[in-house]
């Protein structure tokens, strides 16, 4: 419902929603494409707009490649360790993330080397975009060289899954969780205020109509979130998130 104050509601099911150029740099392997990393609580989902693609993942399950050509659409848990290949050079994705678009917000860990896992600090210097003292502007630079830098991690671990190392992963999650740990709760509010509360709504509504009352439907609105005019250099491309915050209502 939208509030006394014409505030818009928030966007369905309190997702997130960004449109995602995957880089076209070309990688040591040969490929080009984004960063591998993996979530921790969210289920991120992959609508492709344009270009052609693939999604390398590497689960329990063992490594595995999805194609994206237009048309598609792709979702993935948390635990998947994913990469966004891009083999037109044109690849282009909506991305629907789950608990009001968390992983924007901290719920990422790039697949570094096991010494660049150690700590906060040394994983913060290793993925900032901005250089060591974050005195520089974001670069495209600095972009490609963690995206790199993850890209040899995740080398890493395929050959390990492929050997039979079935601690390989465990290692790998046990790093990325004690990395996280010192945000759980500002996570945890996010969660409150976004899914948790979106879905306390639902159940009220529900049991208003169950009552008879249907009130909540004189409040219906349409809203509209102007198309991003920002590019930022995200983990898997150039992102341009749509803010909640410049939602209006039509």
């Amino acid at each position: 419902m939208t509030a006394d104050d014409g505030t818009p509601p928030p966007f369905p099911g309190a997702v997130g929603i960004t449109n995602l150029r995957v880089y076209p740099w070309q990688t040591d392997d040969g490929l080009h494409g984004g960063t591998p990393h993996v979530h921790l609580c969210c289920t991120e989902c992959y609508v492709v707009v344009g270009g052609q693609g693939r999604l390398q993942t590497l689960t329990r399950r063992g490594f595995e490649e999805s194609p994206l050509a237009p048309g598609d659409v792709l979702w993935f848990t948390p635990g998947t360790i994913h990469r966004a290949v891009n083999d037109d050079g044109a690849l282009q994705v909506v991305v629907i993330m789950q608990n009001s678009g968390l992983p924007e917000a901290g719920d990422a860990v790039l697949t570094l080397p096991p010494e660049q896992l150690a700590d906060v600090a040394t994983y913060r210097r290793a993925v900032s975009l901005t250089g060591p003292n974050g005195s520089a502007p974001p670069s495209a630079e600095r972009a490609r060289a963690r995206r790199d830098l993850a890209i040899e991690g995740f080398a890493e671990l395929r050959r390990r899954c492929a050997a039979g190392d079935t601690a390989a992963l465990d290692d790998f999650y046990a790093a990325a969780a004690a990395l996280v740990r010192p945000q759980l709760d500002a996570w945890q509010e996010r969660w409150e205020q976004g899914p948790a509360a979106v879905s306390r709504q639902t159940g009220e509504q529900l049991d208003a109509l169950r009552g008879g009352d249907h009130s909540h439907l004189a409040g219906a609105t349409v809203t509209r979130i102007v198309q991003p005019e920002q590019t930022t250099l995200g983990m898997c491309g150039f992102l341009s998130p749509y803010d909640p915050l410049r939602a209006r209502r039509d």
